[in-house]
């Protein structure tokens, strides 16, 4: 369970509209918070020069007073709050501290202090996602930002599954949401047509397998949803199962979330495959990168278990780590 949430902000309105989502997950998981804020050195100031103690001193106490102002506020829900002022690169510190902290839950914003751009993230943004490897909530900066400080509402909470156990593992936390917020569950799962390498049309034959090998995944699946179905409706949680047949999966979970018109799309780091040599699968990578609705990511893998890039191996040879 989710003990303790990290929150980064950069002092603009842009990264402040993560704090309705804070309140709410925060509240229904009874996790304390920290407010993060980077002070970052200016990029005016050339290689060799040396920082200016007093610019230093004057930065870090606007940060501080921005961070008591609202922490103040949220601690008016009873939420315990702290406050961090750290000085250096942001993504490097946002990292550093969720390591040594043990951050169960980093919330950012897809966009802050730099304004809204074409990139679905901002590029710090996607250093955190990719090199924390922590479990993850992602706001979409360019939906309408909230500024206010009442907790977002969870109507309908989507949740991607395979069948596999460690799909579910996303389920705990999003069973906790949706009784918190008397939330509809909606389960959401793509079978996948197997795929025929003959470039001619199918025979029919082929058509015939192709359709067995559907209706019996198709089958597995339905048997398999009714019965989290059923352990869901023992838990008091009004849920709802939707099973799509397509040829590509990572485009039909996102026309399902679209169609479902879902607050929050919840999804574990890695599905079926348990592919440890990239943080996030295929399906995660897809959300991240395209979708347009608030994302929690549950990291299923330690920072241990994941693969090293080959510039991360670089990198640290060559600091003689």
């Amino acid at each position: 369970m989710i003990n303790h949430i990290l929150v980064p902000l950069d002092g603009s309105v842009l990264a402040e509209c993560v704090l309705p989502h804070v309140l709410a997950i925060a509240s229904s998981v009874n996790a304390h918070v920290t407010l993060l804020h980077v002070v970052e050195p200016s990029r005016a100031k050339g290689e060799g020069q040396t920082v200016d103690p007093l610019e230093w001193h004057l930065k870090k106490r606007e940060a501080g007073i921005y961070l008591d102002r609202i922490a103040r506020r949220l601690m008016e829900s009873n939420l315990a709050v702290e406050t961090a002022i750290l000085e250096g690169l942001s993504a490097d510190c946002v990292i550093d501290f969720a390591h040594s902290n043990d951050v169960g839950l980093i919330v950012l914003s897809t966009h802050g202090r730099s304004g809204l751009s074409g990139w679905n993230v901002s590029s710090v943004v996607q250093k955190i996602i990719l090199r924390s490897f922590k479990s993850t909530l992602l706001v979409r900066a360019y939906k309408s930002p909230r500024t206010d400080l009442v907790p977002m509402r969870y109507n309908r909470l989507f949740v991607g599954l395979d069948c596999s156990a460690r799909a579910e593992y996303v389920l705990p936390f999003a069973v906790n949401l949706a009784q918190s917020h008397k939330a509809r569950l909606i389960l959401g799962m793509v079978i996948r047509k197997p795929e025929m390498p003959d470039r001619f049309p199918l025979s029919e034959e082929d058509a015939k397998l192709i359709a067995r090998i559907v209706e019996s995944n198709h089958r597995a699946a339905a048997n398999y949803f009714d019965g989290i179905k059923k352990r869901l409706s023992v838990q008091g949680v009004d849920s709802q199962i939707e099973l799509v047949v397509s040829d590509n999966v990572t485009v039909a979970l996102h026309d399902m979330v679209e169609h479902q018109e879902a607050d929050l799309v919840m999804l574990v780091a890695h599905g079926r495959s348990s592919e440890g040599r990239w943080p996030y699968g295929s399906i995660a990578t897809s959300f991240i990168a395209y979708g347009a609705t608030s994302l929690l990511i549950m990291q299923d893998l330690s920072a241990e278990e994941i693969g090293k890039t080959l510039a991360e191996i670089a990198a640290r040879e060559s600091r003689g780590h």
